[in-house]
Protein backbone atom coordinates (compact mmCIF):
# COMPACT_ATOMS: atom_id res chain seq x y z
CA UNK A 1 0.00 0.00 0.00
CA UNK A 2 0.98 3.44 -0.95
CA UNK A 3 0.35 6.12 2.12
CA UNK A 4 1.26 9.94 1.36
CA UNK A 5 1.82 12.08 3.78
CA UNK A 6 0.53 15.50 3.32
CA UNK A 7 2.03 18.18 5.30
CA UNK A 8 0.96 21.31 4.80
CA UNK A 9 0.02 25.33 6.15
CA UNK A 10 -3.08 25.88 6.89
CA UNK A 11 -4.76 29.29 6.79
CA UNK A 12 -6.58 30.11 9.88
CA UNK A 13 -10.56 29.54 9.69
CA UNK A 14 -10.90 29.87 5.79
CA UNK A 15 -12.38 26.48 4.79
CA UNK A 16 -12.75 26.94 1.54
CA UNK A 17 -9.48 28.19 0.93
CA UNK A 18 -8.01 25.20 2.48
CA UNK A 19 -10.06 22.56 0.72
CA UNK A 20 -8.67 25.01 -2.87
CA UNK A 21 -4.51 24.14 -1.20
CA UNK A 22 -4.67 20.58 0.14
CA UNK A 23 -6.62 19.87 -3.59
CA UNK A 24 -3.48 20.75 -5.19
CA UNK A 25 -1.67 19.25 -3.45
CA UNK A 26 -3.00 16.49 -3.84
CA UNK A 27 -3.57 16.67 -7.57
CA UNK A 28 0.32 17.34 -8.17
CA UNK A 29 1.26 14.50 -5.83
CA UNK A 30 2.34 10.82 -6.55
CA UNK A 31 -0.50 8.74 -6.65
CA UNK A 32 -1.27 6.78 -3.68
CA UNK A 33 -4.01 4.49 -2.16
CA UNK A 34 -4.13 6.89 1.27
CA UNK A 35 -3.68 10.39 1.79
CA UNK A 36 -3.02 11.60 5.38
CA UNK A 37 -4.25 15.42 6.14
CA UNK A 38 -2.98 16.98 9.25
CA UNK A 39 -5.82 17.41 12.57
CA UNK A 40 -8.17 20.27 11.94
CA UNK A 41 -6.64 20.52 8.24
CA UNK A 42 -9.94 22.77 7.12
CA UNK A 43 -9.26 25.43 9.83
CA UNK A 44 -6.41 24.95 11.94
CA UNK A 45 -6.73 24.01 15.45
CA UNK A 46 -9.84 26.41 16.48
CA UNK A 47 -10.19 26.21 20.14
CA UNK A 48 -13.01 28.54 19.62
CA UNK A 49 -15.19 25.79 18.45
CA UNK A 50 -18.39 27.26 17.48
CA UNK A 51 -16.37 29.28 15.27
CA UNK A 52 -15.90 27.20 12.78
CA UNK A 53 -18.29 24.04 13.43
CA UNK A 54 -20.63 22.18 10.79
CA UNK A 55 -22.62 19.59 11.21
CA UNK A 56 -21.69 16.99 8.73
CA UNK A 57 -24.09 17.35 6.84
CA UNK A 58 -23.29 20.87 5.62
CA UNK A 59 -19.65 20.27 5.62
CA UNK A 60 -18.27 21.55 2.57
CA UNK A 61 -14.49 20.00 3.71
CA UNK A 62 -16.23 16.78 4.68
CA UNK A 63 -17.68 16.64 1.18
CA UNK A 64 -14.96 17.17 -0.72
CA UNK A 65 -13.03 14.40 1.05
CA UNK A 66 -15.77 11.98 0.08
CA UNK A 67 -15.94 13.62 -3.05
CA UNK A 68 -11.91 12.93 -3.72
CA UNK A 69 -12.07 9.59 -2.39
CA UNK A 70 -14.38 8.67 -5.14
CA UNK A 71 -12.80 10.45 -7.74
CA UNK A 72 -9.30 9.15 -7.14
CA UNK A 73 -10.38 5.89 -6.08
CA UNK A 74 -8.39 6.65 -2.76
CA UNK A 75 -8.76 6.46 0.92
CA UNK A 76 -8.39 9.88 3.19
CA UNK A 77 -8.01 10.22 6.35
CA UNK A 78 -7.88 13.83 8.89
CA UNK A 79 -10.28 15.99 11.20
CA UNK A 80 -12.82 18.36 11.09
CA UNK A 81 -14.55 20.47 13.84
CA UNK A 82 -18.08 18.76 13.52
CA UNK A 83 -21.11 19.58 15.78
CA UNK A 84 -23.83 17.05 16.60
CA UNK A 85 -26.28 16.91 19.41
CA UNK A 86 -25.28 20.22 20.43
CA UNK A 87 -21.79 19.46 20.91
CA UNK A 88 -18.72 19.75 19.24
CA UNK A 89 -16.53 17.01 18.26
CA UNK A 90 -12.51 16.95 16.91
CA UNK A 91 -13.53 14.32 14.72
CA UNK A 92 -11.04 12.08 12.48
CA UNK A 93 -12.77 10.70 9.37
CA UNK A 94 -11.48 7.68 7.21
CA UNK A 95 -12.89 8.36 4.07
CA UNK A 96 -12.82 5.62 1.50
CA UNK A 97 -14.30 5.44 -2.12
CA UNK A 98 -17.45 4.32 -1.08
CA UNK A 99 -17.67 6.89 1.19
CA UNK A 100 -17.35 7.22 5.44
CA UNK A 101 -15.99 4.77 6.30
CA UNK A 102 -15.06 5.42 10.04
CA UNK A 103 -14.91 8.36 12.57
CA UNK A 104 -13.04 8.77 15.63
CA UNK A 105 -13.86 11.47 18.23
CA UNK A 106 -10.83 12.50 19.48
CA UNK A 107 -10.37 10.93 23.16
CA UNK A 108 -8.10 13.00 24.65
CA UNK A 109 -8.58 16.18 24.57
CA UNK A 110 -6.02 18.97 25.11
CA UNK A 111 -6.19 20.41 28.12
CA UNK A 112 -3.32 22.95 28.45
CA UNK A 113 -4.83 24.64 25.03
CA UNK A 114 -8.09 25.06 26.76
CA UNK A 115 -9.43 21.92 24.41
CA UNK A 116 -11.70 19.96 27.21
CA UNK A 117 -13.69 23.27 27.47
CA UNK A 118 -15.45 23.13 23.84
CA UNK A 119 -15.13 19.96 22.93
CA UNK A 120 -16.39 16.97 24.07
CA UNK A 121 -14.04 13.75 24.39
CA UNK A 122 -15.08 10.52 22.57
CA UNK A 123 -14.81 7.38 24.27
CA UNK A 124 -14.28 4.28 21.72
CA UNK A 125 -10.95 3.07 19.92
CA UNK A 126 -12.06 3.11 16.13
CA UNK A 127 -10.20 0.59 13.70
CA UNK A 128 -10.88 0.53 10.28
CA UNK A 129 -9.54 -1.62 7.11
CA UNK A 130 -8.73 -0.67 3.91
CA UNK A 131 -7.29 -2.90 1.26
CA UNK A 132 -6.23 -5.36 4.15
CA UNK A 133 -4.72 -2.82 6.05
CA UNK A 134 -5.84 -2.32 9.73
CA UNK A 135 -5.56 1.14 10.79
CA UNK A 136 -5.91 2.49 14.64
CA UNK A 137 -7.18 6.12 13.82
CA UNK A 138 -5.49 8.55 16.94
CA UNK A 139 -5.09 12.42 17.03
CA UNK A 140 -2.44 14.77 18.20
CA UNK A 141 -2.45 14.64 21.86
CA UNK A 142 -3.53 10.78 21.81
CA UNK A 143 0.27 10.00 21.45
CA UNK A 144 1.31 10.75 24.71
CA UNK A 145 -1.40 8.02 26.26
CA UNK A 146 0.11 4.79 25.21
CA UNK A 147 -2.57 2.38 27.17
CA UNK A 148 -5.42 3.60 24.82
CA UNK A 149 -3.22 2.85 21.50
CA UNK A 150 -1.84 -0.84 22.90
CA UNK A 151 -2.01 -3.37 20.35
CA UNK A 152 -3.86 -6.75 20.92
CA UNK A 153 -3.25 -10.54 19.95
CA UNK A 154 -4.79 -13.33 20.03
CA UNK A 155 -5.63 -16.43 18.16
CA UNK A 156 -7.17 -14.32 15.11
CA UNK A 157 -4.70 -11.61 14.79
CA UNK A 158 -3.33 -8.37 15.82
CA UNK A 159 -5.59 -5.48 16.53
CA UNK A 160 -4.65 -3.33 13.84
CA UNK A 161 -1.41 -3.03 11.26
CA UNK A 162 -0.90 0.71 11.40
CA UNK A 163 -1.86 3.88 13.58
CA UNK A 164 -2.17 7.04 11.84
CA UNK A 165 -1.73 10.37 14.23
CA UNK A 166 -2.64 13.48 12.69
CA UNK A 167 -0.92 16.26 14.48
CA UNK A 168 -1.25 20.37 15.17
CA UNK A 169 2.18 19.71 17.34
CA UNK A 170 4.34 23.15 17.98
CA UNK A 171 7.97 23.92 17.28
CA UNK A 172 9.15 23.59 20.95
CA UNK A 173 7.63 20.17 21.40
CA UNK A 174 9.41 18.50 18.19
CA UNK A 175 11.24 15.90 19.76
CA UNK A 176 8.54 14.84 21.98
CA UNK A 177 7.04 14.20 18.38
CA UNK A 178 9.41 12.10 16.93
CA UNK A 179 10.40 10.04 20.00
CA UNK A 180 6.54 9.24 20.84
CA UNK A 181 5.23 8.03 17.47
CA UNK A 182 8.57 6.07 17.19
CA UNK A 183 7.76 4.29 20.34
CA UNK A 184 4.34 3.96 19.37
CA UNK A 185 5.56 1.62 16.13
CA UNK A 186 8.24 -0.41 18.20
CA UNK A 187 5.45 -0.97 21.13
CA UNK A 188 2.66 -2.13 18.95
CA UNK A 189 4.42 -4.42 16.22
CA UNK A 190 2.83 -2.01 13.46
CA UNK A 191 3.65 0.90 11.01
CA UNK A 192 2.89 4.27 12.34
CA UNK A 193 2.01 7.81 9.97
CA UNK A 194 2.11 10.37 12.09
CA UNK A 195 1.41 14.00 9.75
CA UNK A 196 1.87 17.51 11.46
CA UNK A 197 1.15 20.91 10.27
CA UNK A 198 3.86 23.25 8.98
CA UNK A 199 3.51 27.44 9.35
CA UNK A 200 1.92 29.22 11.94
CA UNK A 201 -1.34 30.29 13.93
CA UNK A 202 -2.40 32.64 16.30
CA UNK A 203 -1.03 30.16 18.92
CA UNK A 204 1.95 28.34 17.76
CA UNK A 205 4.35 28.08 15.22
CA UNK A 206 4.78 24.75 13.40
CA UNK A 207 7.95 22.58 11.63
CA UNK A 208 6.22 19.70 10.49
CA UNK A 209 7.79 16.51 10.86
CA UNK A 210 5.46 14.57 9.28
CA UNK A 211 7.17 10.60 9.37
CA UNK A 212 6.36 6.94 8.41
CA UNK A 213 7.81 4.51 10.90
CA UNK A 214 8.03 1.10 10.58
CA UNK A 215 7.76 -1.41 13.35
CA UNK A 216 11.28 -1.38 14.67
CA UNK A 217 10.94 2.14 15.10
CA UNK A 218 12.74 2.86 11.75
CA UNK A 219 11.68 5.74 9.21
CA UNK A 220 10.73 4.92 5.73
CA UNK A 221 9.53 8.35 4.72
CA UNK A 222 9.53 11.74 6.39
CA UNK A 223 8.83 15.32 5.22
CA UNK A 224 11.41 17.16 7.07
CA UNK A 225 10.24 20.90 8.35
CA UNK A 226 8.93 22.44 5.12
CA UNK A 227 5.27 21.94 3.34
CA UNK A 228 4.92 18.78 1.24
CA UNK A 229 3.57 15.49 0.29
CA UNK A 230 5.92 12.57 1.10
CA UNK A 231 4.66 8.36 -0.84
CA UNK A 232 5.95 5.85 0.35
CA UNK A 233 4.74 2.17 0.92
CA UNK A 234 4.47 -0.06 3.48
CA UNK A 235 5.26 -3.60 3.23
CA UNK A 236 2.75 -6.12 5.24
CA UNK A 237 4.63 -8.99 4.19
CA UNK A 238 7.81 -7.87 6.15
CA UNK A 239 5.37 -7.01 8.48
CA UNK A 240 4.30 -10.28 8.72
CA UNK A 241 7.45 -12.22 8.83
CA UNK A 242 8.80 -9.47 12.03
CA UNK A 243 5.73 -10.29 13.93
CA UNK A 244 6.48 -13.79 13.41
CA UNK A 245 10.34 -13.43 14.09
CA UNK A 246 10.08 -11.39 17.07
CA UNK A 247 6.10 -11.82 18.46
CA UNK A 248 6.92 -9.27 21.56
CA UNK A 249 3.09 -8.53 22.21
CA UNK A 250 2.56 -12.30 22.96
CA UNK A 251 4.42 -11.38 26.56
CA UNK A 252 2.75 -8.05 27.19
CA UNK A 253 0.74 -7.34 30.35
CA UNK A 254 -3.11 -7.59 30.38
CA UNK A 255 -4.99 -4.51 31.72
CA UNK A 256 -8.66 -3.26 30.90
CA UNK A 257 -9.10 0.25 30.00
CA UNK A 258 -11.64 3.01 31.71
Amino acid sequence: MKIALVQSDIQWCNPQANIEHFDTLIAGAEPADLYILPEMWSTGFVIEAQKVAQAEEECEALQWMIATAASRDCALSGSLVITEGGKYYNRHYFITPQGIAARYDKRHLFRIGGETKRFTAGSERVIVEWQRVKFLLQTCYDLRFPVFARNGINESGYDYDAIIYIASFPTPRMEAWRTLSAARAIENECFVASVNRTGKDIYCQYSGGSVLWDSFGEKIAECGDAECVVVAEIDMSALKERRKRFPTLRDADLFNIR
